[in-house]
């Protein structure tokens, strides 16, 4: 279903596809827009239950990890100065070295820290990849546990089995039901309906009904993201922009190929609403990343999610955007295109 277009002139030019779904904790069926049981990888939106068994374990606790370490296990940072600080903090702590991160490396997304880089012709390292984080945070379950460190992204070392088992946990759904395959980053991925993935959103939210262990760990892993928000993504990120303008009412994490989660905390739409979580998937992969922040505030628009003020200090990431050419001139826009169906 078309989910986001751009219009040159009056005639639309193109147009981005795909799926919504907006879960309750209970996982019921709040709003949907196209298949709400499209099956895809969650690729970096699954970061945050993927730190979740070492957190439930009190992993945080063992090493003394504090809400911007916490925050960055769930990152996909843009591989700043900070960032880099504050994960090799975190492996010193938990005595991993940099050169075990099985991660590889890619170019830095800040683009001033990648322009001081080569000013100071600093090569890059893993610890400068948006998944060092996540990975030192498995590294670091494995020293805890005195698991080998080795193979930790194997798909049955006992790092991955506690997170598969976790995620279909926490996403409803049988652990042989969820569909694996090895992410950017070579870790274990999963792909699930979108309205698992926002159930497990909901839930990170607002865990009432899991174990006291799990629940105790969803709060502080959501507490981490909302507070700590620059530690999720950068300077300029829309992850990042979205959780300090809804201050402490909004978790986001976006990730690869055109997909999106999203969960709205108990309370922030009117006094006692329940806590939602919204996934989405763009078809085409958005890879250019034009869709998915725009369709993000027009989702959170129909829900009546965020106020006019933090709207307008979204504006530069849509809904609506003016398309200007190389010259500045204003030729078209981009708009969202569709309704959610609420149930």
């Amino acid at each position: 279903m078309p989910l986001y277009e751009l219009v040159r002139g009056e005639f639309v030019e193109s147009v981005h596809y795909g799926s919504i779904a907006v879960s309750d904790n209970q996982g019921r069926l709040v709003a949907w827009y196209g298949d709400p049981h499209t099956l895809t990888f969650l690729r970096s939106s699954a970061k945050p239950f993927q730190a979740l068994p070492f957190i439930e374990n009190n992993g945080h606790e063992y090493f003394s990890l504090t809400p911007d370490e916490i925050a960055l296990l769930c990152a996909s940072h843009s591989g700043t100065d900070q960032h880099v600080n504050c994960v090799t903090s975190i492996q010193k702590k938990a005595g991993v070295l940099e050169s075990e991160l099985k991660c590889g490396v890619h170019p830095v997304y800040d683009s001033a820290t990648a322009e001081k880089m080569r000013e100071r012709g600093d090569d890059i390292s893993p610890n400068r990849h948006n998944c060092s984080g996540k990975h030192t945070g498995m590294l670091a379950f494995a020293n805890m546990k005195s698991w080998s460190t080795e193979n930790y992204l194997e798909f049955n070392h006992p790092v991955q089995e506690k997170i598969l088992s976790a995620f279909a946990e926490m996403s409803g759904i049988e652990g042989q039901e969820v569909g694996v395959g090895i992410d950017g980053c070579s870790a274990p991925n999963f792909a699930i309906p979108i309205l698992n993935a926002a159930l497990a959103y909901a839930r990170l939210c607002d865990p009432q009904g899991l174990s006291e262990e799990r629940a105790s760990a969803c709060r502080v892993i959501a507490s981490a993201m909302t507070s700590q928000p620059y530690m999720v993504g950068g300077p300029g990120r829309f992850d990042t922009r979205l959780m300090e303008v809804s201050v402490g009412n909004i978790i986001s994490k976006g990730g690869a190929e055109g997909y999106q989660a999203i969960g709205i905390m108990p309370g922030a739409l009117y006094q006692d609403s329940p806590a939602l979580g919204i996934a989405f998937k763009v078809s085409d992969g958005d890879l250019r990343n034009r869709a998915r922040p725009a369709i993000s505030l027009e989702i959170l628009r129909q829900l009546k999610a965020l106020n006019p003020s933090q709207e307008n200090n979204l504006s530069e990431f849509g809904p609506t955007l003016p398309l200007k050419n190389w010259q500045e001139i204003e030729v078209g826009f981009t708009r969202p295109a569709f309704q959610l169906n609420f149930i």
